[in-house]
Parts: structure tokens; sequence; C-alpha cells
């Protein structure tokens, strides 16, 4: 099976590598001032290209990246969203992104639920974290429904660096601890 025949499913959502027709929404998504906020801001069209090949591409050379968020009810593209370690990243990252027309459904927490497992059990991981910037009150909400707590304070690597950010995360074992019930 190739890495782009990968597909996880919830309830209510399909989660798979990015296909070039998810782009028109990413770029919607990248262009919304509400959306970027704690994201490093706006993207123009080429700058959000690449970051779209960026998610695509890690794909290719590590076998994981975000995930495209599909609503099954629908077939919209709602967000990205999983594992994601960038050069220089302050450790192995299962993060989410929502467009602002999916906020308040509980999309997050159920996509990331099913990136977690998949991280701990495909990928290997022993721990995940969530570096979220100070003021996204709306991912700390996220992280605690997942279980993970506030570890410390770090920095992410160039062009966003100089600006603190949240540490969150927990262990592979506090995670399947939590979800044993």
């Amino acid at each position: 099976m190739s890495i782009f025949d990968l597909r996880l499913e919830t309830d209510r959502l399909i989660l798979r590598p990015p296909r070039v027709e998810d782009f028109d929404a990413f770029l919607q998504f990248c262009a919304d001032p509400q959306v970027m906020q704690h994201l490093g801001g706006v993207q123009p069209r080429s700058q959000a290209w690449r970051s779209f090949c960026c998610l695509a591409g890690s794909w290719q050379l590590y076998g994981f990246s975000m995930f495209s968020v599909i609503e099954k009810s629908s077939g919209d593209w709602v967000g990205r969203m999983g594992p994601w370690q960038p050069l220089d990243w302050p450790g192995p990252e299962v993060g989410w992104s929502i467009s602002r027309a999916h906020w308040g459904k509980g999309y997050a927490p159920e996509a990331a639920i099913a990136s977690i497992d998949w991280a701990f059990d495909a990928l290997g991981w022993d721990e995940v974290i969530h570096s979220i910037d100070p003021a996204n009150e709306n991912s700390k909400v996220v992280a605690r429904k997942l279980g993970s707590t506030l570890l410390r304070m770090d920095e992410l690597p160039p062009p966003h660096d100089g600006k603190p950010i949240e540490i969150w995360g927990q262990s592979r074992a506090q995670w399947r601890a939590r979800r044993a019930g």
C-alpha cells in the first residue's frame, strides 16, 4: 500500500494525505486572518502553495505529515491535522488547524484522537507535543480535551523564532492509560 492510499476515518471525518485538489480550500484557509492569527499570519497564494507542497513533500520524504481532513457528509476539506516534525522542531508534534467555517463542531479533537493513535501505533512515537501560541485559547481547550498538559515554554525554529511558544503534550503511556479508561 502506498502512503497516498492511507486513510483514517472517524465517525464524521476522513484523514488522508493532501491531494492537489485540496489546494483551493487550503488557499482559502491560508487567506483567512482569523484562522492564520496564531499560525504565522495570512499567506499569499505563492507562499500557501509552498506550505501545501511542504506538507505533501513530507509524506514522500518521511512517510508522515499533516493529513487533509475531509468532512464525510459533504466531502469538504475542513483543515489540516496530524503528525508533524520539521527540522529543528521542539519534538514530534500532532497539530491541528480547522477552517473557520467548521469551527465549533468538535472536529479538531475528533481528528486529533485518530492522528495521535496513528502516530503512536504506526510511527512508534513515544510522545506527542502540540506547539501552541500562548494567546490561542481555543487550541489549549483542544489540548486539554486530549489529556495533554503544558510541559514547558520553548521557541520554534526560523522563520517562527523570536516568540515564546507553549509546548503541550503527553507520553504514549499517558495516552494509552487515558484511552483505556
